[in-house]
């Protein structure tokens, strides 16, 4: 469920006509839904409730310090895979101590602005990682807290690009090395071991990989713990895969997922941590963009759009599938025709959609692209000297530019031209 609806002919979002933020701050931009975030992270938490957990959301889905702020003000603490992402929670108002901080390749330098700045705990995923967060943490006087992220090899059967739980995959250690890997962590000064870390990708469809994997880490947890390890922490990633088309085949349910963490995972006592991204933010943004021109080409017709695969890349890297919408809501029963969907950008992969079937559209019209909220604004870039485009936070009537959109000055000056030039 998402709060962006017709009424009276005209796309909402939530109270405010998508119209009236395009007049506002131009085109294509980025908007995204306060009672969408709210309601999905809400699902989450109430999913595990009566079991000691946290909801980290994954910030690397959309980072905005407004989403931040939103979720962290509903009791979220913050998935970071980097040191810019641990700052930019830490400006958002997130303490450290409900920050969790993953990705496979952490600097001594994040790690040290982590430990000063206070962590809840390093998901670490090799063994030379460990040594060198053992080294900072003895060398700043401090303990930090960790997991290990043990690799299950458990196909998540999603998008290969997507995927982070199979042996080939670069995340994690090996599950039949963990004995050994967690003996050394143990052994090592400035670290605690508290528990176990696992996440075998994204936009995962069913539940049955999820099973898998976690029934692998509860037998690792009563194994652990016969070797004297207090594996207290549960850390059990994200994934679960959103609705990108209008069909009746959904992902499960928050609610379905939490109870199979309840069946797989319940009986060991462990404090749950989970870590979504994609359905708390996917289905609470949308992208608008006008039709430049509408082309006629050699058997097909073209939709031009001034949205290009800088502003959402997601069509060109991953062939992925969005619901593109047209602002005005089309009569019923109107005729429609088949579209290739396309940006400025001069590349042949700037393509949102072949022979997507859209009810006829004209140049000034405006489209929505669904379900946009997740990966898309984050991903996104200034190819071509195409300015970022803004981000609008709605909140029932209201609605706010959360990051504007840069004047081409203000892109060409941060260029530093050499003196010899």
């Amino acid at each position: 469920m998402d709060h962006f609806l017709y009424r009276d002919g005209v796309l909402h979002a939530e109270d405010v006509p998508l119209a009236e933020i395009a007049r506002a701050v131009g085109t294509p931009f980025y908007c995204y839904s306060t009672a969408t975030l709210t309601r999905h992270f809400r699902l989450f938490d109430e999913a595990l409730d009566g079991m000691e957990h946290l909801v980290c959301y994954a910030m690397k889905a959309a980072s905005n310090q407004a989403i931040l702020r939103t979720l962290a003000g509903l009791g979220a603490g913050m998935d970071v895979v980097s040191g810019g992402e641990y700052m930019r929670a830490r400006a958002a108002g997130v303490p450290g101590e409900r920050i969790v901080f993953s990705g496979v390749g952490k600097t001594r330098d994040e790690m040290r602005l982590a430990l000063e700045g206070g962590i809840r705990q390093f998901n670490v995923e090799s063994e030379p990682e460990m040594r060198a967060l053992s080294e900072v943490a003895a060398s700043l006087g401090v303990v930090a807290p960790i997991t290990v992220r043990v690799n299950p090899d458990v196909d998540a059967k999603t998008h290969a690009k997507i995927a982070t739980g199979k042996s080939e995959n670069k995340f994690g250690i090996p599950i039949s090395r963990a004995s050994a890997v967690y003996a050394e962590a143990a052994a090592l000064p400035g670290l605690e071991v508290i528990g176990i870390d696992v996440h075998i990708g994204s936009q995962l469809t069913e539940l049955e990989p999820f099973r898998q994997a976690y029934q692998k880490v509860a037998d690792l947890t009563e194994e652990l713990r016969a070797e004297g390890h207090d594996i207290r922490r549960l850390d059990l990633g994200g994934g679960l895969g959103i609705p990108y088309t209008r069909s009746n085949e959904a992902p499960p349910l928050p609610t379905e997922y939490g109870a199979l963490i309840r069946e797989t995972l319940g009986h060991l006592g462990c404090e749950i941590e989970i870590e979504p991204g994609r359905l708390v933010a996917g289905n609470a943004g949308i992208l608008v963009s006008e039709v430049i021109y509408v082309k006629e080409g050699e058997g097909r017709d073209f939709l031009i759009l001034d949205a290009a695969m800088n502003d959402l890349i997601r069509p060109a890297m991953y062939d992925a599938h969005h619901d593109i919408v047209p602002v005005v809501e089309p009569a019923p029963g109107v005729e429609q025709t088949p579209y290739d969907v396309v940006g400025p950008v001069c590349e042949s992969g700037d393509t949102f959609a072949r022979g997507r079937m859209l009810p006829p559209l004209a140049e000034g019209e405006l489209v929505a692209f669904r379900s946009a909220g997740a990966y898309g604004a984050v991903m996104s870039s200034e190819y071509n000297t195409r300015p970022l485009i803004p981000e609008v936070l709605v909140n029932g009537r209201e609605f706010a530019v959360i990051r504007a959109r840069p004047t081409f000055d203000e892109m060409i000056n941060r260029d530093t031209i050499p003196e010899w030039l």
